[in-house]
């Protein structure tokens, strides 16, 4: 059965802490956000909008979801979505909850990345502001 990928209409970003340092910025709205840390840094995916000036980050990146929720054993799902923007040279940031995968994609890369999925047999929707696709 073909993949399902969902588009989030909200733009995020990834702002880089210093190790240990809570955000101070309301970091929790949106489709996707995450806090990360590691000895070394502390990283935060959220609202493209919420970033504080001065912030280091990247972006803005779309948000793609995988229509899950998938197995939690499920083998090769992220291979199977990164191969095709592997081939059309489309940089990506990708996370895993316990229910399904989510792609980061620039911006500027969607229409590409979008192309490139459809040609690899998935179904790429859009979700909306208000709800979402499932």
């Amino acid at each position: 059965m073909p993949r399902h990928l969902m588009e989030h209409p909200e733009d995020v970003a990834i702002v880089r802490l210093p190790a240990g340092e809570e955000p101070g910025f309301d970091w929790t709205a949106g489709p996707f956000a995450s806090l990360t840390r590691t000895p070394d840094e502390t990283s935060v995916v959220c609202l493209a909008a919420a970033v504080p000036a001065g912030a280091r980050s990247e972006g803005p990146f779309k948000v793609v979801e995988v229509a899950g929720p998938l197995a939690f054993g499920a083998v090769g799902v992220f291979a199977e979505i990164l191969q095709p923007l592997v081939d059309a040279g489309i940089s990506v940031l990708g996370f895993s909850t316990f229910d399904t995968d989510w792609v980061l994609v620039p911006v500027a890369d969607g229409p590409a990345a979008t192309q490139a999925w459809r040609r690899a047999g998935m179904y790429v929707t859009p979700t909306s502001l208000t709800g979402g696709s499932r």
